[in-house]
């Protein structure tokens, strides 16, 4: 799906939306989302993300579902480019939600 698409000193460049199944409440959740405000900070602004709360929409994890077991898990047209393994680091979570977002930029 394309996102948005935004002038930049190269051009127009399209943009893919991400998704992210997340759960409240949970702490890699929660450094996935500082990883993106983060990012953000850094010109990453234009990076667009559907959150989807595996607790209250569940219906709307079905496209995915058998796809991942661990939130935070970012998808891309179907394809999953991250998924959270127990004790991951905030740094580890951050160097895959940047892959994620380079990702959702095309050229």
């Amino acid at each position: 799906m394309i996102g948005i698409v935004y002038r930049s000193y190269k051009g127009e460049i399209a943009m893919k939306t991400l998704t992210m199944i997340e759960m409240e409440g949970c702490p890699y959740c929660a450094n996935a989302h500082r990883a993106m405000d983060a990012l953000r900070a850094e010109g990453y602004e234009d990076v667009q993300v559907d959150f989807i709360d595996e607790n209250k929409e569940p219906a709307k994890t079905q496209p995915f579902a058998g796809m991942y077991y661990y939130v935070p898990s970012i998808f891309m047209d179907g394809k999953k480019l991250y998924e959270a393994q127990p004790g991951q680091s905030y740094d580890k979570i951050f160097a895959e939600v940047k892959h994620a977002f380079d990702a959702a930029r095309t050229d």
